[in-house]
């Protein structure tokens, strides 16, 4: 079972690009500042084209797991037979080979995308190919307040690539104590959130166990993908979009926005969010 600790980026995911000077009245300072690296990763699934995403060159193999689930290309890390990261001149290429039956499987819904870090949705010309989620037949536990609160309140000082370029979202696991246990960070919030369940795929993490906190705008697909991956209780600093919350209700996720160290807003899922007393 891997271990959370990141593994060596195939680029760096932070460069030294820039210089700022400040002005304090008559006094001038200059100093360096620290920029989030962004650069084109193209996908294939074997020898066949996929995507190409900008992505920060962090995180990609557990980027690899997460994107072919929630892209429905596997239902299980077991699905993927191996995963391989080349770097280029003009960026990086991942090769992600599938179990016996995989690939031929999923050509038929071949699509090609370029994606961006601002859109989860390039390239796909079928608006029923919006829907791949659904909605699970199990019972969900119940969320706490506190647990909730205990997330938020650790999340900023985990984000090591967002304090020293504030240039980056995150998506972390909690468990049902609140505690993160996983984190994964990108410029793009889709990316980011890819990349932590690719990396909660491969740690076995129980879907079920814990909620998932995003420091981003919560559009559909981030409900959708959170469903893609088993979890039911999605948690976002921002506000949600009236499509997240008409899937979130239709695939039965909790989902919680605007959600602040001492407030919170729920949209979905009342039923499930409790505070310790109750």
């Amino acid at each position: 079972m891997p271990s959370d600790d990141a593994p060596p980026e195939i680029r760096p995911a932070i460069d030294v690009a820039a210089k700022v000077f400040t002005w304090r009245g008559e006094s001038k300072s200059d100093s360096g500042r620290r920029v989030a690296v962004e650069t084109p990763v193209q996908v294939s699934f074997a020898d066949v084209p996929f995507a190409v995403m900008m992505l920060t060159p962090s995180d990609l193999e557990d980027f690899a797991y997460g994107f072919s689930l929630t892209e429905g290309m596997v239902q299980s890390a077991s699905d993927l037979r191996k995963v391989t990261l080349t770097e280029t001149d003009g960026g990086v290429t991942i090769r992600i080979d599938l179990a016996a039956g995989k690939l031929h499987q999923h050509l038929a819904r071949q699509r090609a995308m370029t994606g961006r870090t601002g859109c989860g949705v390039c390239g796909i010309d079928d608006l029923d190919a919006l829907k791949r989620a659904e909605r699970a037949s199990t019972v969900p536990p119940p969320v706490l307040i506190e647990s909730i609160e205990r997330a938020l309140a650790s999340l900023e000082a985990k984000q090591v690539l967002n304090a020293a370029t504030g240039a980056v979202h995150a998506a972390a696991w909690a468990d049902a104590a609140g505690r993160i246990l996983h984190i994964r960070e990108d410029v793009g919030r889709h990316n980011a959130l890819d990349k932590l369940i690719g990396a909660l795929l491969r740690a076995e993490v129980e879907p079920l166990s814990g909620f998932i906190v995003i420091t981003s705008r919560c559009s559909f697909e981030m409900v959708e993908k959170t469903a893609s991956f088993g979890a039911r209780t999605l948690v976002a600093i921002s506000a949600p979009t009236s499509l997240a919350i008409e899937r979130a209700r239709k695939l039965d996720v909790a989902l919680i926005g605007v959600a602040r160290r001492d407030t919170l807003t729920v949209f979905t899922g009342l039923d499930r969010v409790r505070d310790a007393q109750s």
